[in-house]
């Protein structure tokens, strides 16, 4: 659905991206994540022909992006752009007759948002009326009200409360099972790991990594497991061999424990479980993955380092 080739761009001599590759498949989430900073909102303005690019191509539906395009892409920038005089009705007509709608396919698609997100009433409000978080729905719905098959959301749930967050990723898993394609820029990495399939990381405007949510947590893991039994602690840990390294401990009461511990590369989880079974009465256990933010970190950091030093 989307390719991004070679993609660089450079303000006053400051290096902003610097030759980005990755693509987007036809009914897929990817995440863009990095700091502030990292260049994720300038790209996002280059498919959206907001600015140009110095170097390289982006490709939709497998050719180069024309002006004709944006019209099949939803766009949700990171700075919200909403008239404070207009009322919420009138503001979303305006935005859906720039898009191409007539006014009366437009009219039923606002009537038809506002009441799925039971805010009808909002409709004769002006928009300097509205909190953030309400504003914010309405640009939401703004973004998608001319059904776009691509949707760029930059940061959309900030300003949200956790209803309203869990609100908007239904939307968006629910665009997804429609099979249009959503690419999203968020510093929220609970909500990468329940909608996106794929990443890609950039920081200082390069790229860091790409792959599945679940690929980058595995290829991050540092041997931890997560082991819940019942019977003596003291047995447990002494069970244990100098391979082992408990790191937290929860007491569950009635004699229940569940471990966290770092196993050494030479251990496997049968030798773990033939070294304890014996003392205690094993209740669940599972290797535990990085989420994303940890990944985030272990990437983005290293670099700030450098940079102190």
């Amino acid at each position: 659905m989307l390719t991004i080739e070679e993609i660089s761009k450079s303000y006053r001599r400051q290096k902003i991206l610097h030759d980005i590759n990755f693509s987007v498949k036809e009914g897929e989430i990817l995440g863009l994540l990095g700091p502030n900073g990292a260049g994720k909102t300038s790209l996002m303005r280059i498919i959206n022909q907001i600015i140009d690019q110095d170097r390289g191509h982006i490709l939709f539906k497998g050719k180069v992006m024309r002006s004709a395009d944006l019209a099949e892409i939803g766009y949700l920038p990171e700075e919200r752009g909403l008239y404070k005089t207009m009322s919420v009705h009138r503001q979303l007509l305006y935005l859906a007759r720039l898009r191409g709608m007539s006014k009366k396919d437009a009219k039923q698609q606002i009537n038809f948002w506002l009441e799925k997100f039971s805010i009808e009433d909002w409709g004769k409000k002006r928009i300097e009326e509205l909190s953030k978080g309400m504003a914010q729905k309405i640009q939401f719905i703004a973004t998608v009200l001319h059904d776009p098959s691509l949707l760029i959301l930059d940061e959309p749930f900030s300003g949200f409360d956790p209803v309203n967050i869990e609100l908007i990723r239904d939307e968006i898993k629910r665009f997804k099972k429609e099979g249009r394609t959503i690419l999203i820029s968020t510093h929220n990495m609970n909500s990468v790991e329940a909608i996106c399939d794929r990443a890609v990381l950039i920081n200082q405007g390069e790229m860091l990594l790409e792959g599945s949510i679940t690929n980058l947590r595995d290829q991050h893991k540092e041997g931890l497991y997560e082991i819940c039994f019942e019977g003596n602690m003291i047995s447990f840990a002494n069970a244990l061999w100098v391979g082992y390294e408990i790191i937290e401990k929860i007491d569950k009461g009635e004699n229940q424990f569940c471990v966290r511990l770092k196993m050494r590369k030479e251990n496997s989880i049968n030798d773990l479980l033939n070294a304890v079974m014996g003392q205690v009465k094993i209740l669940s256990v599972h290797e535990v993955l990085p989420g994303m933010d940890e990944v985030f970190v272990q990437q983005v950091q290293p670099k700030k380092e450098v940079e102190d030093e």
